[in-house]
């Protein structure tokens, strides 16, 4: 897939979530398979711009090319402005969210509220392309509700824009993450337009994967909240695609590595107070399939420094890979 000069390295990436996607996290997927990755949705407001939490959220030190900023908001202006500014600091790419169905995002017409009005939605892409030399991209979902599944349209109005790529996920707006996606307007999506398009929406594995690609005549695929949980996924489905075949499944002594890498990284990217409650979650994802004893557990997702973080799940690891021995 090409999106204006960068090449991705393959069919893959993960999809932009808001309170996952870090750079961190961005990089573990990068390591194990993901071609792409995106970062969590920046407001597009200028009064939010220099808070700790946007300026982390733009943090892509150290990450390769390219470098993709995701973008949120309603106002044509502030979101060319928002596209100059994260350009200047460095961005690649401008992503622009239309597919949040998060209610607070919602309640301020952005995200995929957007999807409501078509004009609004030109003129939001019009301002952010004619805004910044860079490409432009869009996240988007089917529609609103079921009765108004206008992503065709909206997939026109983005090329009539000078959108250099498209992501879609399978649910209208009212959906949220329930039910099951639908792939049918992707591929009406897909046959409508000749940009790039991701599949997003579902892809839990390689099967998956490789289903979906099949259903919508998509270039790639996205993979959202299966990434949280298995972030090895990337390059099981690079593997699966590839050769038609399934690699082995990481050994626990590899996944045990992987965690302690992004725990450890957590806690120097945010401090210790917010790194060990953020991975907490990481913690819990991880092992969601296999949790260690009950005290210790306990013990660990309740330790208040990142030192006993760190070592009680040190200790919770090895006990893990002691028992799969």
């Amino acid at each position: 897939m090409q999106i204006g000069p960068y090449a991705i390295a393959n069919r893959l990436a993960a999809a932009p979530m808001a309170g996952v996607t870090d750079r961190p996290f961005r990089q573990l997927c990068r390591s194990l398979g993901a071609g792409m990755t995106v970062s969590e949705m920046v407001a597009a407001n200028p009064r939010t711009r220099d808070t700790a939490k946007s300026r982390q959220r733009r943090d892509h030190a150290g990450e390769p090319s390219p470098r993709i900023v995701q973008i949120a908001g309603s106002d044509p202006g502030q979101m060319a402005d928002a596209a100059r500014y994260n350009v200047d600091l460095g961005a690649d790419v401008i992503d622009i969210n239309m597919g949040c169905p998060a209610k607070k995002v919602c309640r301020r017409a952005a995200g995929s509220a957007l999807l409501a009005d078509e004009s609004l939605v030109g003129r939001i892409l019009a301002a952010t392309v004619g805004a910044v030399s860079v490409p432009v991209t869009l996240k988007i979902r089917t529609g609103v509700t079921a009765r108004a599944r206008n992503g065709v349209q909206i997939a026109r109005i983005a090329e009539d824009s000078g959108i250099a790529a498209l992501a879609v996920h399978g649910r209208t707006r009212d959906q949220f993450y329930n039910g099951r996606a639908e792939y049918e307007t992707i591929r009406a999506i897909k046959a409508a337009v000749s940009l790039p398009v991701w599949a997003n929406g579902d892809v839990d594995s390689p099967e998956a994967a490789a289903r979906v690609l099949h259903l919508t005549g998509a270039d790639g695929v996205m993979v959202g909240r299966a990434a949280c949980r298995q972030p090895w996924l990337f390059g099981d489905i690079a593997y699966f695609l590839a050769t038609g075949r399934h690699r082995p499944a990481p050994s626990p002594a590899e996944r045990q590595a992987w965690l302690e890498w992004l725990v450890e990284q957590l806690h120097d990217f945010y401090g210790e107070y917010r790194g060990l409650r953020i991975a907490r979650k990481h913690i819990a994802w991880h092992w969601e399939d296999c949790l260690p004893p009950g005290p210790l557990y306990r013990d660990l997702m309740q330790a208040e420094s990142a030192a006993r973080q760190l070592r009680l799940l040190r200790v919770c690891g090895a006990l893990r890979v002691e028992s799969a021995a």
